[in-house]
């Protein structure tokens, strides 16, 4: 049941800046000479690495001018991955920090193990090290890198798949043959299982987790996180801004520059990796740093997105077992929300292929027999964001 909320308080958070939102995913963040300059800037220490960082980083970037906007504000840490955008994304950064003293920035990818079952997050018999150390060399090609400073085995979800021997062998040998200087996982669901599988592991130095003020579960995250922080691990959070929007026609907007703040509150989080689209979103990502405390207005924001089910997903797995064509439905439900809060089609289409989701797989049902505890339109979110995968990727950004 939604609570309450004052007239005043629902009419700021239904205002939507239509040119500076529509487009976004994320929030922005550090970022110098491009635009108004902020003289404070927070740092924090990324764990046991000693890494000082901004607590806003950049991640997942589509425009080469944003990405040099970001380190003209001051940006050190961007983030990308081997599989975004067909390994588009990590040439693009290689070029732009071509030429740049990379010593001075924190540079990062991540890799997702081939032969892991996205839906389970168990890792097959099939994956390798040398075939993991292979995709880790094309990815340091395209960056055009000897080395990375991190390199997280990517969007784990299983304590298997964080101590999988093989796992563990290939970022051992990635470190050991100096092509990463520190190692990590990353994980948008089961956080705490992975977080603390990771404090098991002993290996891992960094843990980049889905951290936001709609997780029905955010505070075993936090107990995992706090438990983690004590160890040494360090902490990156990413889907802070839980969506961005509360509606598929994008006509209530998440405030996501009080999402935001909402996840630095935490001071085990050393940074966040918001996307940025516009020089507006980097500045008012980066405009956090002047006031981190939530004000009252930016508190009954978040109360009131807090109560719609919106475009977030909790992953909680819930709904495991309820589907008769055995859809990974989380997985589909992550894709909507690139889809439609973030309009990162690319990033859902490549997640959709990655589980060999075909156009409109609910056809052959004529009811959903699947119950969301958010009360998720499922089959319709899943017939909407499927007809992706028939889109031809010159179509997609």
């Amino acid at each position: 049941m939604m609570k309450r909320t004052s007239t005043n308080a629902r009419r700021h958070f239904l205002k939507t800046t239509v040119a500076g939102l529509a487009g976004v995913t994320l929030l922005p963040h550090t970022v110098e000479g491009t635009t108004k300059k902020s003289n404070k800037v927070i740092y924090r220490t990324l764990g046991r690495t000693g890494i000082r960082l901004p607590i806003v980083s950049m991640g997942a970037m589509k425009d080469a001018a944003m990405i040099k906007a970001g380190l003209a504000k001051g940006v050190l840490h961007f983030d990308t991955a081997h599989s975004y955008q067909k390994g588009k994304n990590e040439t693009m950064l290689g070029e732009v920090l071509k030429g740049q003293d990379l010593s001075k920035l924190f540079t990062v990818t991540k890799i997702v193990p081939e032969d892991m079952d996205r839906q389970t997050g168990l890792i097959g018999d099939g994956f390798t090290a040398d075939k993991f150390l292979e995709m880790l060399d094309i990815s340091l090609e395209r960056l055009q890198m000897k080395s990375v400073d991190l390199l997280y085995v990517h969007a784990l979800s299983t304590k298997q798949a964080v101590q999988h021997p093989e796992v563990m062998k290939a970022a051992r040998e990635a470190k050991a043959q100096g092509k990463c200087k520190y190692l990590g996982v990353s994980t948008h669901k089961n956080e705490p299982e992975v977080i603390r599988a990771a404090i098991e592991a002993g290996l891992y130095d960094v843990v980049l987790t889905a951290y936001n003020f709609k997780q029905d579960h955010i505070e075993a995250i936090k107990a995992a996180i706090t438990e983690g922080a004590a160890k040494g691990i360090g902490f990156v959070a990413m889907k802070t801004m839980a969506g961005g929007f509360l509606d598929k026609d994008k006509t209530q907007a998440v405030n996501t520059k009080a999402a935001l703040k909402w996840a630095l509150q935490n001071e085990n989080i050393c940074t966040s990796i918001p996307s940025v689209a516009t020089i507006d979103q980097l500045e008012e990502s980066w405009s956090v740093m002047e006031k981190l405390k939530l004000t009252k207005e930016e508190e009954q924001d978040l109360s009131f997105a807090r109560d719609y089910a919106g475009l977030y997903c909790n992953a909680c797995n819930q709904c495991a077992g309820q589907c008769r064509q055995n859809l990974p439905i989380p997985e589909i439900m992550r894709s909507y929300m690139y889809t439609y809060g973030y309009r990162e089609m690319g990033k859902a289409k490549e997640l959709l292929a990655t589980m060999d989701v075909v156009n409109d797989p609910c056809s052959d049902c004529s009811n959903c027999q699947v119950s969301c505890v958010k009360n998720f339109a499922v089959s319709e979110k899943v017939k909407a964001v499927s007809r992706l995968v028939d889109v031809p990727d010159d179509f997609i950004s």
